[in-house]
């Protein structure tokens, strides 16, 4: 009785089924219906892009985008790019030397001995012709001998040559005789006595003196070439010198140098000429003005800087070698288009500014940059004068925008 009747419940069931299939019709794709379908024959391509006629789509520029609110808060301060007037102080540390040029050295052009001193330490102060020392020399002594010879030669042939109206008388009016030749000779050897004494430095006073005394100078006094400072004094009493052996170094100290180092990045805005402040600790209250006058022409390989000369008068003979001295170089570097220096990020391997677009947006931008001076930087690539660059929080700005991922456009020019 129960299986007759689940039977009679299942074809009711699917008579039930049946007749609702009919009534609704059958599934249409909602899809299909709207739209037409492609011939099959036909090829549909995609609308070409608005410019078209461009080579490459222009990427969108990396924006910021910080609420006024936020600026306030963290300080954000824009200042506009423009063209000023740089100028540029280099501050370095210069050290006294004596001027090279008023350097004297006396020495001796034959061999010999010292035999008195008259300056007998370093530091002497001499003057121009005051004498040094006292030299002895066997050489000397003879070469100055043969000169006296020679003198009383030439006076003894002019004792015995006869008068000249005598000669005419005996007919040699024409014919030079054996006692011109002579004499002619003897002027020759005696001039050429008179120039070993001079390339020995004996003056004419003193040469003159030997002839008319008729004795030989026992010693030959060497005498100061200039005024100033006796710096190096290598004669001794007693002492053996040999040609060319340096006795003494002598240094005018009314002129000194003023050496100091100028770094390598600087160098190219040092020119001669350019006026510097000088001063020392030694005077307080004294400041020298002076110029650049020399630069000098190769850069020291461990501190990578030349050096630079200048040139300071020594008043009062107050100011000593080796001093060390505070010197300001003050170069003007003319009108640059420039940022502020705290207006940059330095990433090491390229610099970034942020400009301001207005409406809180501010464009990380990678620029190129010149000289620094006094807290701005020269601007070679990357601005235009009249925008607008973040000078204050800047760093913040740069970390909102590393966690934003918002970068400059590699290789994007302005």
């Amino acid at each position: 009785m129960k299986k007759n009747l689940m039977a009679i419940i299942a074809v009711v069931a699917i008579i039930l089924g049946s007749l609702f299939l009919l009534k609704s019709g059958p599934m249409k794709n909602p899809k299909s219906a709207t739209q037409p379908q492609p011939d099959a024959h036909q090829v549909q391509t995609p609308a070409p892009p608005q410019g078209e006629n461009k080579q490459e789509t222009e990427q969108e520029t990396p924006v910021i985008e910080i609420p006024a609110e936020k600026q306030q808060m963290i300080g954000v301060k824009t200042v506009e790019v423009s063209v000023r007037s740089l100028k540029k102080v280099i501050r370095t540390v210069g050290l006294i030397e004596y001027d090279e040029r008023r350097l004297a050295t006396v020495n001796t052009k034959f061999e010999g001995w010292v035999e008195k001193l008259y300056v007998d330490y370093n530091g002497k102060y001499v003057k121009k012709g005051e004498p040094l020392a006292d030299m002895y020399s066997p050489e000397l002594v003879a070469t100055q001998q043969e000169y006296i010879n020679l003198l009383k030669w030439a006076k003894k042939e002019n004792a015995l040559q006869p008068p000249l109206h005598d000669r005419e008388g005996r007919g040699e009016k024409g014919t030079a005789s054996l006692s011109d030749m002579l004499s002619d000779d003897t002027k020759v050897m005696i001039e050429a006595a008179k120039q070993r004494l001079r390339l020995w430095d004996i003056n004419d006073d003193q040469i003159n003196r030997i002839g008319e005394s008729g004795k030989p100078i026992r010693t030959l006094t060497l005498y100061s070439p200039v005024n100033g400072y006796v710096v190096q004094k290598a004669a001794l009493q007693g002492m053996k010198v040999m040609p060319g052996e340096k006795l003494f170094d002598i240094a005018d100290l009314s002129e000194l140098w003023v050496v100091a180092d100028i770094y390598e990045s600087e160098l190219a805005m040092v020119k001669q000429g350019e006026r510097a402040r000088i001063t020392l600790s030694y005077f307080p209250d004294k400041e020298f003005s002076s110029r650049i006058d020399y630069i000098y022409p190769s850069i020291s390989g461990t501190t990578r800087a030349a050096k630079v000369r200048f040139e300071i008068p020594n008043y009062g003979g107050r100011l000593k070698p080796q001093m060390y001295t505070n010197i300001e170089v003050k170069i003007d570097l003319g009108r640059k288009l420039s940022i502020p220096d705290d207006a940059v990020i330095d990433t090491g391997t390229r610099q970034i500014v942020y400009v301001d677009k207005g409406e809180g947006n501010f464009e990380p931008r990678e620029v190129i940059l010149g000289m620094r001076s006094e807290g701005m930087r020269e601007v070679i690539r990357g601005l235009k004068a009249g925008e607008k660059v973040a000078a204050s929080a800047t760093f913040l700005i740069d970390s909102e925008a590393q966690l934003k991922n918002v970068t400059p456009l590699e290789g994007h020019k302005h």
